[in-house]
């Protein structure tokens, strides 16, 4: 969830073809079978990652959906995980129902942490599930579905981008409720990379593990303003 995007940009995007890139800053992503696309009713809202054969993880406000009477409950009944499907626009890899979702109890809004969710599929996909990790210094990567930009239109295609993971006493002096231990941050301090609007829930990676889920940001690849993750080594034990 990307805090504070202007009400001018939705309508940038409904009146204006723009050109897709997803993932500020980004780049086409590699075969990646263990990151998701999640659907409800048809439509495409947040990535997760097959943690394993029959579990996602994604991000607790994914799992609920803003409408115009204001915010509902989505259910596991009217939602799809697709793996293996780096085209949305194809029907390469797996679909599969969900018969049960968990969002973190403590869970109440992007910035308050705990941004943390699980959806157990009706069935096993046969892709390697990712592991999860802790969170280090250093280069980490996020991959998503969103926006290239804030006023960029998603994109179909998966992408990824580079961004260095900072340090907590950098996060809290950027980054407002900044919870060290159960958040992270990342991205470079002049911004230009960075996850956007459509990445929700989406994996960041560190050596191959999973370290953390797309949480929010203010505005997308601002200078000064890191992207926060949900630090997944502090729940993994309840996921």
């Amino acid at each position: 969830m990307r805090i504070s995007a202007p009400v001018f940009a939705v309508l940038v995007l409904v009146l204006s073809a723009l050109p897709a890139d997803a993932i500020v800053g980004g780049r086409e992503a590699p075969v990646t079978p263990w990151a998701v696309a999640l659907f409800d009713g048809g439509q495409f809202f947040c990535g997760g990652a097959l943690v394993a054969p029959d579990k996602v993880v994604t991000a607790a406000h994914c799992t609920r959906a803003r409408t115009a009477l204001g915010v509902r409950d989505r259910l596991p009944a009217d939602l799809t995980v697709v793996a293996g499907r780096a085209d949305l626009d194809t029907a390469e890899g797996r679909a599969v129902g969900v018969a049960a979702l968990w969002r973190h109890p403590a869970f109440t809004e992007v910035s308050a942490g705990d941004d943390v969710a699980t959806l157990t599929l009706a069935a096993p996909l046969p892709y390697r599930p990712i592991r999860i990790g802790a969170a280090t210094s250093g280069l980490a990567t996020v991959s998503g579905w969103g926006r290239t930009g804030e006023l960029s239109a998603p994109s179909r295609r998966l992408r990824e981008v580079d961004v260095p993971i900072r340090g907590d006493a950098e996060c809290a002096a950027e980054v407002p409720d900044y919870r060290p231990g159960a958040m992270l941050c990342a991205g470079y301090p002049e911004g230009g990379k960075d996850a956007c609007e459509g990445d929700s829930g989406g994996p960041l990676t560190v050596a191959g593990e999973l370290v953390g889920v797309v949480s929010y940001g203010r505005g997308c690849a601002r200078p000064g303003q890191p992207g926060v993750y949900t630090r997944l080594s502090r729940y993994q034990n309840q996921l």
